[in-house]
């Protein structure tokens, strides 16, 4: 049971980081969600920049110890999309270009959506 919950942990922290990343799109047909994107947003971001580990890696670790398995070192981003992305593993400047990737995704997707707002306006 435990595994299928750390599991589950697993899911919910990449549809998470997924929500970061891109979620501005989903605003550009539900204009609303940006209240929990832009939120979500700035948390990534901020994770990143901080050299912090996200809430969801020690409560999956947590799961996985209560299921008899090992746990890992590190956050999650380092133990599921580091080695897929970047083979070298993560750096403190590898994690200032993901917060910066996350800062510049999202600048272009809400400036083409204020853009695009204010030009259908004019």
């Amino acid at each position: 049971m435990y595994h299928l919950l750390a599991d589950m942990v697993i899911v919910v922290h990449f549809l998470f980081i997924l929500f970061v990343v891109a979620g501005g799109l989903l605003t550009l047909h539900r204009p609303r969600a940006a209240w929990l994107h832009l939120p979500a947003a700035c948390w990534g971001a901020f994770i990143e920049f901080a050299g912090w580990i996200c809430p969801l890696t020690p409560l999956e670790n947590h799961l996985r110890r209560l299921g008899g398995e090992a746990s890992y070192t590190g956050d999650f981003v380092t133990r599921y999309l580091i080695p897929v992305i970047y083979p070298a593993g993560l750096s403190a400047f590898t994690q200032y270009i993901l917060g910066g990737l996350v800062i510049a995704v999202n600048l272009m997707i809400y400036g083409y959506i204020f853009r695009r707002r204010f030009l259908s306006r004019a």
